[in-house]
């Protein structure tokens, strides 16, 4: 696994290619948890300008074959043949659509890491897909296929930085200030299960009013439910995190393991990252409203 930027192209092979870019969690309230299990959020997404890539060209085999290096999960079941899988019954309205297609994906962002790896590959094969297949849905039947995969998959499908309540998939597009930050992976993947279904996490925050995300003031951004916990189950997590609070206030993503420095501009993090790139796997970013999926 490597935060190393796209190079090459497969365009000559007959594939098109597809981004698919991270999200940091900005913010995380658990506001409590529904009977069917599921937990009540706020969140506020933001988009980065690094994420995985996707090369997909169709075939009229009905054949969905996946290359990629990242082999911690089977094909089948992989988030990205799933997605695909739940786009071809759609095909039987398309006549003229092939319906298969051979997918390589160039894996950079760590799994379990709070980046939203996998739930990003689900979204952009599902943009990917429904154009290239011709099936004409539209956003919101794509946002609602992908809440089946995945509670990050719609934001994703969304295309823009969001407020996000609901399980995550009520989303209100926010424009963000477009920080540069810097995201340490302390090589440990954290189980989201067991974040969720632990007796200690909290479940009743206080809920932001979506007005302040309106204005741009966010008084409250910086705060996620799952932070003391995750510290407390992962030594190394604890480790990194009490190191990088020297250069600034330091956050979790999501319910992941990367936690995340935030700059105004790129020379003040990168002169961070020289500092920690010995012990770490870092990435240097810049946080972006638009996704390049959607462009």
């Amino acid at each position: 696994m490597s935060f190393t930027r796209a190079t090459g192209s497969l365009n000559d092979q007959g594939y098109s290619y597809w981004p698919s870019p991270a999200k940091l969690n900005l913010e995380l309230r658990v506001l409590g948890q529904r009977a069917d299990g599921y937990h009540e959020l706020q969140t506020l997404f933001q988009l980065l300008d690094f994420g995985d890539d996707l090369w997909i060209k169709p075939n009229d085999t009905g054949e969905l074959t996946l290359v990629s290096e990242y082999n911690e999960v089977p094909s089948e079941q992989n988030l990205v043949i799933k997605a695909a899988r739940i786009l071809q019954p759609f095909c039987k309205n398309s006549a003229k659509s092939p319906h298969g297609a051979d997918i390589k994906l160039t894996k950079r962002l760590p799994s379990g890491a709070g980046l939203g790896g996998g739930s990003s590959n689900a979204a952009t094969t599902l943009v990917a897909l429904n154009q290239l297949w011709n099936l004409h849905l539209d956003q919101q039947q794509l946002i609602d296929l992908g809440r089946q995969l995945g509670a990050d998959v719609p934001v994703f499908v969304n295309g823009h930085s969001a407020w996000a309540e609901g399980i995550g998939e009520l989303l209100t597009n926010t424009d963000i200030p477009e920080k540069w930050y810097l995201i340490v992976y302390p090589n440990v993947h954290v189980n989201t299960g067991k974040i969720f279904s632990h007796s200690a996490l909290t479940r009743n925050d206080k809920p932001i009013k979506l007005r302040a995300t309106r204005e741009g003031s966010l008084p409250e951004v910086g705060y996620n439910a799952m932070q003391t916990l995750v510290l407390e189950l992962y030594p190394e997590i604890k480790e990194a995190f009490e190191h990088l609070s020297q250069y600034g206030k330091v956050m979790l993503t999501g319910t992941g393991s990367c936690l995340f420095l935030t700059f105004d501009n790129e020379r003040e993090v990168r002169k961070i990252a020289a500092l920690c790139k010995q012990r770490w796997l870092t990435l240097e970013a810049r946080g972006i409203n638009a996704s390049p999926l959607i462009k």
